[in-house]
C-alpha cells in the first residue's frame, strides 16, 4: 500500500538500513499490514506525515506525551538546556530538580536513581530485589511487558506451578527459569505459586494496570492481595508504572488504587519525550545501590540534562495544572463515543479505559485476562486500523497496545475521532 513517493522511498531504504526496516519491532506495521507512515512533525494533539498529511495521534510516543507534542515549555527547557551543554557524564543541578519533583509526585519512592529506559529500570530493580532478598525467582504475569532484558522476555510453563521458557532466541533456559509467570488477575493462581514456593521469591513484578496487553485494569482485590502474598513470604512489590506513572493520578497507579509498593520503575512521562527512566523506593533498598552500597548499577547518560530539564518542565506542567480529571472525561468521553459506535454498526466490541489510556477491543465479552483478550479478532482490529488511517487517525498498530490522551485533545479532537470511528466501522460492517 502506497502511502506517496516520500514516505515510500523512505521506507524501501529504511529495510535496507534498518532489521526490518525499524528500531522496534511494532513499528513495522506487521500486526495490521501495509507501509508504516513516517512522520516530520507533531504539534499538540496533531502528527503530520513526510507527505504532509496531518493525523489524530492516539499513540502519544506511547505514553509520555501527556501535554502533547511539542508543548511550549517542554521545548523552552529543553532549548536552554541544550545550549549549556547536551552531556556531561557529570552531576547537574537538573538531576536534583527532577528527583525532588519525582520524589513529592511518589511517596513510595524516598530515594530514586535515574537511568536511560524503562527496560533498564526494571532491570536494575530486579537486580536490587534479589540483591536485597537474597533470593533469585521472580514472578511476572502474562499479557504483562516489563522491557527486553533476558529474565523478562519469558512465556509460561506447561502449568501453573511450573518456571518460565525463553520466549526469544538468545534467552538462555538457566535464567528463564527464575521467572515464573502467572496469570494477570489471577490472585489463586499467585496464592498457589507462593504456597509451594515463596520462600525462593525475591519479587512479584507487576503492571498494576496492564497497558502491553491492550489495557486490563486489576479486579478488585489484585493488587492488595499481592501486596499481602508479599509481606506474608518476604518478598518485594515492583509496580512498573513505566505507562501508568504520572499518568493515571500524580502518584500513579499506587495513587488510584492505594496499593504501596516496595519498588517501582518509571520512564515515558518522566522524560518529557527524551529518553529516561527510574527506580525507586525506601532509602534503606536504595542505599544498597552503588555507590553507597554493593550493587552495581551505572550508565554514562543518566541522569542527562537535557532529559531532566524536559521531564522537570512537564512534572511542573502537571503540578500546576492538575489534569486528571480532565484527562479522565476525556477518557470516558471517547470510550462511550466508541462504544456507541460499535454497537450502532453491530460489530462485537469492549473498550477497557482508566483515565486517559484504554483500548478499543473486538472481542464478544470482557477483557478482563490476557487469555480473554488473546481472543480479540485482530483480523478486524487491522482493517480498522487502515479505515482509521484513511480518515485521519493515528492508532497504536496492534490490538494488543494502550492509545493514549492528552490535553491537547479537546473535545473537539475527541469527536473527530469518535466520527472517524462511526464510518471506519460502518464501512467494516458493510465490507
Amino acid at each position: 500500500m502506497s502511502r506517496g513517493p516520500v514516505n515510500d522511498a523512505l521506507w524501501r531504504e529504511a529495510q535496507e538500513l534498518l532489521p526490518g526496516g525499524v528500531n522496534s519491532p511494532v513499528r513495522a506495521f506487521r500486526a495490521v499490514g501495509g507501509t508504516p507512515v513516517f512522520f516530520d512533525r507533531g504539534e499538540g494533539p496533531y502528527l503530520f506525515d513526510v507527505e504532509g498529511r496531518r493525523y489524530v495521534d492516539l499513540v502519544g510516543s506511547w505514553g509520555p506525551l501527556i501535554l502533547g507534542h511539542a508543548h511550549p515549555r517542554i521545548v523552552a527547557a529543553a532549548r536552554e538546556a541544550v545550549e549549556r551543554g547536551s552531556s556531561f557524564g557529570a552531576p547537574s543541578p537538573g538531576e536534583v530538580d527532577l528527583a525532588r519533583r519525582v520524589l513529592v509526585m511518589v511517596p513510595s519512592m524516598e530515594q530514586v536513581r535515574f537511568v536511560n529506559s524503562g527496560t533498564e529500570a526494571v532491570m536494575s530493580a530486579i537486580r536490587l530485589a534479589r540483591a536485597a532478598t537474597g533470593r533469585d525467582v521472580i514472578v511476572k504475569f502474562e499479557g504483562c511487558y516489563h522491557g527486553h532484558a533476558d529474565s523478562l522476555l519469558v512465556a509460561a510453563g506447561s502449568g501453573a506451578l511450573t518456571l518460565g521458557i525463553p520466549d526469544s532466541p538468545g534467552v538462555p533456559g538457566v535464567l528463564a527459569a527464575l521467572t515464573a509467570v502467572l496469570p494477570y488477575n489471577d490472585l489463586a493462581a499467585a496464592e498457589a505459586f507462593f504456597a509451594a514456593r515463596g520462600s525462593e521469591v525475591a519479587c512479584i513484578i507487576v503492571e498494576p494496570i496492564a497497558a502491553n496487553m491492550g489495557v486490563v485494569p486489576p479486579r478488585l482485590g489484585f493488587l492488595e492481595g499481592l501486596r499481602a502474598l508479599c509481606d506474608r513470604h518476604g518478598a518485594l512489590l515492583l509496580f512498573d508504572e513505566v505507562m501508568t506513572g504520572f499518568r493515571v493520578a500524580a502518584g500513579g497507579a499506587q495513587e488510584l488504587y492505594g496499593v504501596r509498593p516496595d519498588l517501582t520503575t518509571l520512564s515515558k512521562i518522566l522524560g518529557g519525550g527524551f529518553p529516561s527512566g527510574a527506580y525507586g523506593g525506601p532509602r534503606a533498598l536504595m542505599q544498597m545501590i552503588a555507590p553507597a552500597g554493593p550493587v552495581y548499577q551505572a550508565g554514562t547518560l543518566s541522569g542527562n540534562p537535557v532529559a531532566m530539564a524536559a521531564g522537570a518542565a512537564q512534572l511542573a506542567v502537571l503540578a500546576e495544572t492538575k489534569p486528571w480529571p480532565a484527562l479522565d472525561a476525556r477518557g470516558a468521553r471517547l470510550a462511550a463515543g466508541l462504544a456507541d459506535a460499535c454497537a450502532a454498526a453491530g460489530i462485537a466490541a469492549t473498550v477497557t479505559r482508566v483515565g486517559s489510556m484504554g483500548t478499543l477491543f473486538f472481542l464478544d465479552g470482557e477483557a478482563e485476562d490476557f487469555a480473554a483478550v488473546k481472543r480479540a479478532d485482530t483480523g478486524r482490529f487491522a482493517r480498522f486500523h487502515a479505515a482509521m488511517l484513511e480518515r485521519g487517525v493515528y492508532l497504536p498498530p496492534s490490538q494488543f497496545e494502550a492509545w493514549f490522551l492528552s490535553t491537547a485533545h479537546d473535545d473537539a479532537v475527541i469527536d473527530e475521532v469518535i466520527k472517524a470511528a462511526r464510518g471506519a466501522l460502518t464501512a467494516l460492517a458493510v465490507a
